[in-house]
């Protein structure tokens, strides 16, 4: 089995919108324990993320293989078209899954008995569109324990500031994920799925996403303001404002032809750029 069906399997570049919020979750641990960077310790995390997804992206699509097959837009997926077997899925999830409990293990006993938490929610996400509307919260919340948990792993303690980056996950990937689902809105309905879309129908949905953003700008400035930042992370935070305020002008209630430009290429953008302002910022100010 080619390795590139598998990276297409569990769209390996998505890892992108919650990686760089790892990424800051780790250096500011850094910062916190006096600048010394264990390299070990920050491949641990980044095995950790990757596995975490990998184990989470297989389970949806194992789970969703039969509403997979039945959306024209889902049906060439890699387990509906037969080009990844059943049983395959099952074995990477597995493995995935015992790999990211591992890596916690290796990190320290806090993000090891944690481990299976984190799996419960990841995991746990794709049922959720069968039974309630929430489900784009849901995965948000998934995502949101990126900069905590790497935080974690640095410091074996929580804090306020990488909490408020994992509210900032969670509102921000939840808002994109409304707009994502609008796509689906038809066919949901149909098959009895639950979303917002759904639930609201589109114009709502529309501005339900865009309050959720808001409510990601203010949690960015106040971030800033605690947290003592810089100039860069002002910068980043500039970038980012910018990019969530650009997705939502492309995308309309009668047009949303451009949605894969504001789910994937914006977002990616966006929190790629916002990780690299942010860490350069705590390393650059080390007072």
């Amino acid at each position: 089995m080619s390795i590139l069906k598998y990276f297409s399997f569990i769209k390996f570049s998505h890892t992108l919108f919650a990686m760089p919020f790892a990424m800051i979750g780790f250096f500011m641990g850094v910062k916190s324990s006096g600048y010394t960077i264990d390299w070990k310790l920050f491949l641990f995390v980044v095995l950790c993320m990757i596995f975490a997804r990998n184990a989470a992206m297989g389970f949806n699509r194992y789970l969703d293989r039969s509403i997979d097959k039945k959306n024209k837009r889902t049906s060439m997926r890699e387990v509906p078209a037969g080009l990844i077997s059943e049983r395959a899925v099952i074995t990477f999830i597995i493995i995935n899954s015992v790999l990211f409990c591992l890596s916690a293990y290796f990190i320290n006993y806090l993000t090891f008995i944690l481990s299976p938490v984190a799996l419960i929610v990841i995991l746990g996400y794709s049922y959720t569109k069968q039974f309630t509307a929430l489900c784009h919260f849901i995965l948000g919340l998934g995502l949101a324990l990126a900069p905590i948990g790497a935080y974690i792993s640095v410091t074996a303690e929580f804090h306020l500031i990488p909490v408020i980056f994992s509210l900032i996950v969670l509102f921000w990937v939840s808002g994109f994920d409304i707009l994502y689902a609008l796509q689906d809105e038809d066919f949901d309905r149909k098959e009895n799925l639950k979303s917002i879309p759904v639930l609201i129908g589109r114009k709502l949905s529309l501005y339900l996403s865009s309050l959720l953003h808001l409510i990601v700008v203010a949690l960015l400035f106040i971030s800033g303001y605690i947290g003592e930042f810089g100039l860069f992370y002002w910068i980043g935070t500039a970038l980012f404002v910018a990019l969530l305020f650009y997705q939502h002008v492309i995308i309309k209630p009668k047009d949303i032809s451009r949605l894969n430009i504001a789910f994937f290429t914006t977002n990616g953008i966006a929190s790629v750029l916002f990780g690299i302002a942010v860490i350069v910022d705590i390393l650059m100010n080390k007072a």
